[in-house]
């Protein structure tokens, strides 16, 4: 410790809610010997800040060494020296709200900072509010908001998020986690120069864009190579095209030229088919009319024979036929007859029968009497399944209900579910496996903690989870033990799952009374103790009875808050909650002191879904009645129908016996009436039979009438002839001179008959001829235009002269057009696959090689400027980084070698070239029979970790760039001897005049250690007897100390 005599720079004094505290030191004036860097921390005010009513602290320009016991303050002091250099909540590790650093019970906080600058002074007040958590700022006095506080630090190479510089308790184990990169880029922003962090971003951004030239470049040149081979391919196929092109072009003249060749050939045929035509026309004609007359003399005689012979013939073919149906007709009467007589004779026999069968008068009552009783029983039994049925659908109606609400509630727990997967998928992959092997357990297993906790009220799940630790909420609750050695050897050794398990208490805690009755705490704002805001299975409140006690942790409201003060007075009370606040009350056992503390309550994640699981069962339970309920309806209505069915069956019983008796009934009075019905019918159709002789003697006097008039006709006729054979002896004598006539008459009928053979042969060749004519005209005018058409002609044009001159070069005949298109269309066809686009294709390959050549070269020159850039780059921040790694490196190996151990810090890359992957790698051994182990998070152990995270910054700390490092109790976990050894390196390297700043802050120390004349030692002490700071004396303290260590 500093002599006493010399000069004492500040009274630091400090009151906290409970007790007042005192924080001391002496050190050496600032003077030209011992300057302080520029940066440094001249003085820290605080005023109701945390543990602070009123404190200032000057500390020394090398090492600061702030010891006290645990919740006396020395944290405190590093939270200010955040938040006042405008630091974030987040750096600290503590309460993520500003307002939370403010002393319990004032609206307002504040916190004042001097920093050493040549030239004047930089003084910075941070003022806090409670209320909304804001801030005021001033600067020398001015005001000005955080953004101009910021750039300030940011000049003087203060980093308070930088580990390398400001490591707060709660980070400590978070230095060891850092990757190499991260170390590697806290270290430039520490202790190299200004321009090397820059230097670093401005080469991973080169590299970053070297790389997309790189690959723009092999992208550009593998596309333009396969566009070269690909065009050479294409030029042959060009080559081809043109020489097919060649080909198609005579085919195309050939197609052309052959319709008109074929027009040519058509026209000439039609031209001899019509020639032919008139001929045949003209012989025909004169055929017919040499025909004609005898022809017309044939007709006549035709015309006068046919009508008489005809009339004839239809009068007796109408008298014959009228007889046929007469007959037919009276074959039909005859049988009916016949076929009602047997009827008459059948209804006879029957009626003969029934009049022998009694009275059926009383058997139809009696049937009657049946159905009446039987409709009513059916009306009643309808009556009972209608009310059956609306009670069915009532019972519907109330299951669906019941399943909705209970579908919403089983939905809530999914998204429990849901959340839990998300979190933490190993507990959710052991609860699909708890759930479909539950039987292998002999006692009762909960599902994790919080899918069993239902919250009566969601506002309060947010205290039910900030007081549960996560762990125990993801955690499976067994009621034996066994059970849970069997879960996890199933889950987490054959399965390798991370899960937690509890075994509940044997005696039941859940019911265990609080230590005091609510009411008596009604006054201080409290309405409930925590176990009552929730619902859970027995084993479960159990355990967090015994292991939380939320049976006897209270939860208070705003009054609470306002009246904190005296709560925590209050006996009993360990832990409580307010509206947005957790307490934890801690007393002495030694002076029976109160000491607090309080953090934010936290919104709630994963409880907010709340179910209400009394509801839950009575709804289940209801869902339960309700389908017993359902089915003993259904029994009912089943028994009803089947009784109804009976009743149905009996019905059409009766009502078949009922017809069968009326039937019988009048069955007598209908054949009676069917009897006579018949006769009657049976006289009127003996009455009208037809007398078929009297018919046939009508038939015969017609025929003899028409036979009679054919007889007077033929009598005529003869007379006639008797008149012309007397003529025709008359004519005999003319005869002779007429056989001359008759012979060449004869020859001419000859010759007419001849002359109509050919007159019928001619007539068919005119037809054919006609319509060979007409064909070949709609062929000749269909070639025309098609002829026109391929040649892209008007109908009314004609042939162009430079198609008649190309057609003067090719075949004229039919035959050789065809044979030698065969040719030409042989040779197209042995260019396959080539048409038209693989020359447009050529030409815009061409085109898009020589752009492509032109952007491949513009790339290329980008790139070799990049790499000539990234170059000069890489010298400006490679060779000061790796000499200042080399630097960090000896003196962290001296550190090490010094304590018997080895540690080595070098720049690690697999690759040169990229740069966002350059680290530093801090490897360490700490026993001769190791070897050399990178520092992580988990190889080495908690001492071993901050012994290396310490002497690291202590090689940072002579390379001196920023103006103060401060490291919160970073030797809690080694063991004493590598505690002394770091105490004596820090005291060496942090009181050298060419250090900056240092801030250790210890709650303990080892006795015997060595200290320096250039260490400021602050001794902060927090007990009732603590005098005011007016009257504290140094001088008189130490020497009291010294006379009773004398007298011991």
């Amino acid at each position: 410790m500093a002599e006493p005599s010399k000069k004492q720079r500040l009274s630091h004094h400090n009151n906290s809610s409970q007790t007042p505290s005192k924080a001391f030191y002496k050190t050496r004036d600032v003077d030209e010997a011992h300057p302080f860097v520029e940066g440094s921390i001249l003085r820290i005010t605080m005023k109701n800040f945390l543990t602070y009513d009123y404190s200032v602290v000057c500390p020394g320009p090398n090492l600061n060494m702030i010891v006290g016991a645990n919740g006396t303050g020395k944290s405190s002091i590093v939270c200010a020296i955040c938040l006042g250099l405008a630091g974030k909540t987040a750096v600290l590790g503590r309460g993520d709200k500003v307002g939370l650093y403010v002393k319990r019970g004032c609206h307002k906080g504040s916190i004042e900072i001097e920093l050493y600058k040549t030239g004047g002074n930089i003084v910075i007040n941070r003022e806090i509010h409670v209320e909304n958590n804001q801030s005021l700022w001033m600067l020398n006095g001015k005001h000005c908001n955080q953004k101009t506080v910021e750039e300030e630090v940011k000049a003087l190479q203060i980093q308070v998020g930088n580990l390398c510089q400001f490591l707060p308790q709660e980070k400590v184990g978070e230095f060891a986690k850092m990757s190499k990169i991260e170390l590697l880029e806290a270290t430039e922003k520490s202790v190299g120069p200004p321009e090397m962090y820059e230097y670093h971003c401005e080469l991973k951004n080169f590299r970053n864009k070297e790389r997309e030239l790189e690959n723009v470049v092999k992208e550009k040149a593998n596309f333009l190579e396969k566009a070269k081979q690909r065009n050479e391919r294409y030029k042959h196929d060009v080559n081809r095209y043109y020489e097919k092109k060649r080909h198609l072009d005579v085919i195309e003249l050939l197609e052309k030229k052959k319709p008109w060749v074929e027009y040519e050939t058509t026209r000439k045929e039609l031209e001899g088919v019509r020639r032919e035509r008139e001929e045949t026309k003209r012989q025909l004609s004169a055929l017919r009319q040499a025909q004609t007359p005898m022809l017309r003399k044939i007709q006549d005689i035709d015309d006068q024979l046919k009508p008489t012979e005809a009339q004839m013939k239809t009068k007796v073919d109408d008298i014959k036929q009228a007889l046929r149906l007469k007959q037919m007709e009276e074959e039909d009467h005859q049988k009916r007859i016949s076929n009602t007589r047997r009827a008459i004779d059948d209804l006879k026999a029957e009626l003969a029968k029934v009049a022998d069968q009694p009275d059926v008068a009383p058997q139809i009552n009696a049937v009657n009497l049946e159905l009446r009783q039987i409709q009513e029983e059916k009306a009643k039994i309808e009556g009972e399944k209608a009310d059956l049925r609306r009670e069915k659908d009532n019972l519907i109606a109330e299951s669906r209900t019941l399943e909705k609400k209970l579908n919403d509630m089983n939905n809530m727990m999914n998204v429990k579910e849901e959340k839990l997967r998300g979190r933490h998928r190993d507990t959710y992959t052991a609860l699909q496996w708890l759930r479909q092997n539950k039987s292998l357990f002999q006692g009762e297993v909960h599902e994790p903690i919080m899918l069993v906790i239902n919250v009566k009220d969601n506002r309060f799940a947010k205290y039910v989870e900030n007081h549960i630790a996560f762990q125990d909420l993801r955690a499976f609750v067994f009621q034996r033990k066994d059970d849970m050695e069997k879960f996890m050897t199933e889950v987490r050794d054959k399965m390798n799952l991370k899960v937690n398990s509890i075994s509940a208490p044997e005696e039941s805690c859940s019911k265990r009374p609080p230590s005091r009755n609510i009411e008596s705490l009604r006054r201080f704002g409290f309405f409930s103790y925590l176990r009552e805001m929730f619902d859970a299975p027995d084993d479960v409140m159990s355990y967090l009875c015994h292991q939380y006690k939320v049976h006897d942790v209270p939860v208070g409201n705003e009054t609470t808050k306002a009246m904190i003060k005296t709560v925590i007075e209050e006996p009993y009370l360990k832990v409580l909650y307010t509206t947005e606040e957790r307490y934890t009350v801690r007393r002495s056992i030694y002076s029976n002191k109160i000491s607090t503390s309080n953090s934010a309550v936290h919104p709630s994640q994963y409880l907010s879904f709340t179910v209400d699981a009394e509801e839950k069962r009575m709804l289940e339970q209801n869902l339960k009645r309700c389908g017993v309920m359902l089915k003993e309806t259904d029994d009912r209505l089943k028994a009803l129908q089947k009784e109804a069915a009976m009743r149905d069956r009996r019905d059409n019983e009766l009502l078949a016996e009922k017809k069968r008796l009326s039937e019988l009934k009048g069955k007598k009075r209908q054949l009676e009436q069917k009897i006579s019905t018949k006769q009657d019918s049976l006289k009127q159709m003996e009455n009208s039979v037809i007398d078929l002789n009297k018919v046939e003697e009508e038939t015969k006097k017609k025929i003899a009438a028409v036979n009679h008039q054919k007889v007077t006709i033929v009598s005529a006729f003869m007379a006639q002839m008797k008149l012309r054979a007397k003529l025709s002896m008359e004519k005999v004598h003319l005869a002779f001179e007429t056989l001359g006539l008759m012979a060449e008459k004869s020859k001419l009928e000859n010759d007419c008959r001849g002359s109509a053979t050919e007159l019928k042969a001619i007539d068919q060749k005119c037809s054919r001829l006609e319509q060979r004519k007409i064909q070949l005209t709609e062929q000749c005018k269909g070639m025309l235009k098609k002829a026109k058409a391929i040649c892209k002609m008007q109908n009314d044009s004609s042939l162009p002269e430079d198609l008649r001159n190309a057609f003067s070069k090719l075949p004229n005949t039919l035959d050789e057009v065809d044979a030698m298109l065969n040719e030409e269309r042989s040779r197209a066809e042995c260019f396959t696959g080539l048409s038209e686009n693989v020359v447009d294709e050529y030409n815009r390959r061409e085109l898009e090689i020589k752009n492509l050549e032109k952007e491949f070269e513009e790339k290329t020159a980008a790139l070799n400027a990049y790499k000539q850039n990234i170059s000069e780059a890489k010298e400006r921040w490679l060779n000061p980084l790796k000499n200042l790694v080399e630097q960090i490196n000896n003196k962290f190996s001296e550190f090490f070698r010094s304590m018997q151990c080895a540690g080595e810090v070098d720049l690690h890359s697999e690759n040169e070239e990229e740069y966002d992957k350059y680290g530093i790698r801090i490897r360490v051994k700490f026993h001769s029979s190791t070897q050399l182990h990178e520092l992580t998070a988990h190889h080495q152990s908690g001492g071993e970790r901050s012994v290396s995270t310490m002497l690291y910054l202590m090689a940072l700390q002579e390379l001196n760039r920023c103006p103060f490092r401060v490291v919160d109790e970073i030797n809690q976990g080694m063991d004493p001897i590598n505690e002394r050894r770091v105490f004596d390196i820090v005291v060496r390297t942090a009181c050298k005049e060419t250090t900056s700043q240092y801030f250790f802050i210890t709650p303990k120390l080892l006795q015997n250690l060595q200290y320096a004349e250039e260490m400021t030692v602050l001794c902060v002490h927090n007990g009732p007897e603590m005098l005011p700071p007016t009257e504290w004396n140094k001088n008189a303290f130490i020497r009291r100390r010294l006379q009773r260590k004398a007298q011991a």
